[in-house]
């Protein structure tokens, strides 16, 4: 498929590089206005790169849009997203497009339906600021998490938690955990230990201050964190610093929850803490900086159930979450777009963090689809990749025993789908058409990975 991807920044470098991998399946061509960005991308990987304006016809048309089966607009500009999507349809008529837009006034208008698709011809649109506050309430929803994303349908969880001394797992190789996960539908896919992360073997044992990712059913959550030790915290009262587009559409989803949460809101800038006071029910607002010891006092910080620091400075953040964690916060999670910042995050004792560009390009990654690739979901600094993947008959992987895929080392299969049930794998588990499956892959074998499925390219 002949993909052409407007924007070289994190989020469409990512894209690229995730189809790039997919060799003889894509043509990926990528567009910027910034020629270093567009010389970074196709010097490590094999993509054709334009330099241009993504909405300048003239640029589209040399980056091949006349036969091209998809485009993605995911420039820093709603606008040019918007206008480059028009253009591909009407000059080019390029089948499909797909537009990441930021603004609520764009969002309300297109969600409403006031844009018709002849008028606006959009065929799927990415907010990342309601994804990003979609995954922060997930945090929420298991706080002793420092990251989880949903996946089959969400009938599964990719869970990370740290492990500490009440851990009931620990020094106890992982094939001998069945009788602790003998109610739960669990599988332990990936460790991080120290610095390093690697998919661990039936041998290899727990110790404490591992971070480890476990795939599970979503109804076993609550006892999978028994299991690990993990008490459940049942947030009552909230802190959220920043009242950006995310901070003000997590606080807004805060207030409509069935159980009733006490936020309060500290933002910088008195115009947005204006518009956020206007636009909230019963949150209080508070204007001044999240880093003002004092305005945290006022706040009551040292009370708060959780911190939510979702500013779009990433240091802003994280050092919001040190002092909410120093002044007495139970949980703190920090938004961090940067990755090369995430491995700062446990060892400054912040609880969780979302990152937007994960986020948002696992929420893109659904709707191109190799093979039956159903959803992409980033590990770390691109670390590793945990893939959701529909079975079809003539993939390799097909009427295949666990034990007999060809699998890489480096990759494990996670929960598997058969209908409506959901089976830990084990080594006699077969593979069957139509199953839906997750598999946690290291960076150097997801390419490996995937060809196990590759049967050919459609999309939604």
């Amino acid at each position: 498929m002949k993909i052409i991807i407007c924007g070289a920044g994190q989020v469409g470098g990512q894209i690229a590089r995730h189809l790039a991998r997919e060799q003889g399946a894509n043509s990926v061509t990528v567009i910027d206005s910034n020629a270093s960005l567009v010389r970074r991308i196709t010097d490590a990987n094999d993509v054709t790169g334009v330099t241009g304006f993504a909405s300048h016809p003239d640029v589209l048309d040399r980056a091949g849009a006349r036969d091209a089966d998809m485009v993605i607009a995911a420039t820093q500009s709603d606008e040019v997203n918007m206008v480059v999507c028009q253009i591909s349809h009407s000059i080019f008529s390029v089948p499909r497009k797909i537009a990441r837009l930021r603004a609520p006034a764009y969002l309300n208008a297109i969600y409403s339906d006031l844009y018709r698709r002849e008028h606006l011809p959009i065929d799927v649109v990415i907010s990342p600021e309601f994804a990003v506050a979609d995954a922060v309430m997930q945090r929420l929803a298991a706080p002793a998490a420092f990251d989880i994303e949903s996946f089959l349908g969400d009938r599964a969880q990719l869970v990370g938690i740290t492990l500490d001394d009440s851990c009931a797992a620990l020094n106890t190789p992982l094939r001998q955990l069945t009788e602790l996960f003998s109610t739960i539908r669990a599988i332990v896919v990936g460790v991080r230990r120290g610095e390093r992360l690697f998919v661990p073997g039936s041998l290899d044992q727990l110790y404490t201050e591992d971070q480890i990712y476990i795939f599970t059913a979503t109804e076993d959550v609550p006892r999978l964190m028994d299991v690990f030790g993990k008490s459940h915290l049942d947030v009552g009262r909230c802190l959220v610093i920043g009242a950006g587009n995310i901070g003000l559409n997590v606080t807004q989803k805060l207030e409509k929850r069935p159980r009733k949460v006490r936020v309060k809101l500290i933002e910088r800038d008195r115009d947005r803490a204006e518009l956020a006071a206007d636009s909230l029910k019963r949150s209080v607002v508070l204007h001044g900086d999240g880093l003002d010891l004092e305005l945290l006092e006022e706040a009551n910080v040292d009370s708060m159930d959780a911190v939510l620091a979702l500013t779009d400075d990433d240091k802003t953040n994280i050092l919001a979450c040190v002092r909410a964690k120093t002044e007495g916060a139970k949980l703190v999670v920090a938004l961090v777009n940067d990755p090369s910042l995430i491995g700062l995050i446990a060892p400054m004792g912040i609880d969780a963090y979302v990152n937007p560009r994960a986020t948002t390009v696992s929420s893109i990654l659904r709707y191109v689809r190799h093979g039956r690739i159903r959803a992409v979901y980033t590990i770390g600094d691109g670390e590793a990749e945990v893939i959701e993947v529909q079975v079809l008959g003539t993939s390799a992987i097909a009427g295949r025993r666990v034990r007999d895929s060809e699998i890489p080392d480096g990759a494990i299969i996670g929960l598997i789908a058969k209908g409506d049930r959901l089976v830990v794998p084990q080594g006699d588990t077969r593979i069957e058409e139509g199953d839906l499956l997750t598999v946690f892959a290291m960076r150097d074998v997801v390419a490996d990975v995937e060809r196990q499925f590759q049967v050919g390219l459609d999309f939604f």
